[in-house]
């Protein structure tokens, strides 16, 4: 058994790894830490888990986690993330991050998008990007993995094997997305405050979300080709779910049926990639680890549209599915 402390367990993603890992064979949750809650029983956190897991959340230091921990999940929030992993690191623990702290490329990159000294910069650029539909040679050595977006989740993966097989222009490419309210995170906002956004759809941090370079560098790794995406996010009044929609320029002309032909090829073996021929909607994800997406050629223009749920593919499934690949396990163990 492989014992996972979560940090910063009471938000929602937290939550949703806690309730995977709790159905995986070959896991054992044996820490779980809050700064903020004392020392409550997790089930007055999250009262899905009354009698599910018996764990106090704990602010515990890195000597009391390597105690009782070999690997880490991470949910804490960018810039106190990088604060505490290289201290994990040096206790010899793995480390699987949830936050946006080691997905850039480089400190001036962080330092631009996120307005503040990355804490950590050496290992920037040398971490491992954890979406194993594009990585997964590179996750069973490393110590640590850098838990991908959700926004750029169903981004990528509906670029990558267009611009992979140069079948679109890698410099005019539209990411629109839209996203359910959890997305925002737990912490009370004014923005995701029931009156305000139910009966809504608004756009926002236009032209300057920090998903942006995340989608550009990670799809130049990928790809090989030199990125630049115009993202524009969405809050709709939903619970959980993404829908992304990306309009780019076609090289040459092709049928929406190769199209399909190239994802399926591209992900033939992924488990959690399923193309459609239909047009995917967020509720066909809704509690699983998949990512639904298809292709439309629209009035000279190539169209995808990509589905996950934002707390599943986008954040807690990923994360078990880069801790199977770390220790061996079926990328599929507990969820499939």
């Amino acid at each position: 058994m492989i014992r996972v402390g979560i940090l910063g367990a009471t938000g929602y993603t937290a939550l949703e790894a806690i309730r995977i890992l709790l159905r995986h064979p070959q896991a054992s949750i044996t820490a779980l830490t809050s700064r903020q809650d004392g020392n409550l029983h997790v089930s007055h956190v999250h009262p899905q888990l009354a009698s599910r897991i018996d764990l106090c959340l704990e602010d515990l230091t890195v000597s009391a986690l390597a105690e009782r921990c070999d690997c880490v999940f991470s949910c804490l929030p960018h810039g106190a993330s990088a604060a505490v992993v290289p201290n994990l690191l040096a206790a010899n623990l793995r480390v699987v991050d949830f936050s946006a702290d080691y997905r850039l490329a480089t400190p001036d990159s962080y330092l631009e998008w996120y307005e503040h000294a990355h804490p950590d910069p050496t290992r920037l650029g040398a971490t491992v990007y954890g979406l194993p539909e594009l990585f997964a040679d590179q996750i069973p050595d490393a110590k640590l993995i850098a838990n991908p977006g959700c926004y750029p989740t169903s981004a990528i993966l509906a670029l990558a094997p267009l611009l992979a097989n140069r079948l679109i222009e890698a410099g005019d490419i539209i990411v629109d997305s839209k996203s359910g309210v959890s997305g925002a995170g737990r912490s009370p906002k004014l923005t995701t405050h029931f009156p305000e956004c139910n009966e809504s759809l608004s756009a926002y941090n236009v032209g300057r979300h920090r998903h942006t370079p995340e989608i550009d560098q990670i799809l130049q790794r990928s790809t090989g080709r030199e990125v630049n995406v115009v993202f524009t996010p969405h809050l709709i009044p939903m619970d959980r779910g993404i829908l992304t929609t990306t309009y780019s320029r076609p090289i040459g002309q092709h049928t929406e049926g190769e199209l399909l032909d190239c994802f399926r090829e591209f992900y033939e073996g992924k488990p959690f990639v399923r193309v459609k021929e239909n047009l995917p909607a967020t509720k066909d994800v809704a509690g699983t680890n998949f990512c639904d997406l298809t292709a439309r050629v629209v009035r000279g223009r190539i169209v995808t549209v990509s589905c996950i749920d934002n707390l599943i593919k986008g954040a807690a499934g990923a994360a078990v599915q880069n801790f199977n690949w770390m220790y061996g396990f079926p990328e599929t163990t507990a969820l499939w």
